[in-house]
């Protein structure tokens, strides 16, 4: 691979990451299990204190 070549390569490399960074995404952030499990019980111990008042 000549040396042209090869930086060309790296910097279309680099060009591809920093669009891909600035690229919205397309997932959600991921909530682990426990924190998860915690905000349903957030929100569960939330609810009834709303129907009781």
């Amino acid at each position: 691979m000549n040396r042209r070549k090869k930086i060309k390569q790296l910097l279309q490399a680099h060009a591809k990451k920093a669009s891909a960074k600035l690229a919205p995404q397309s997932k959600d952030r991921y909530i682990s299990k426990a924190d998860r499990a915690k905000l349903a019980l957030e929100t569960d111990s939330a609810s009834p204190a709303v129907d009781q008042a």
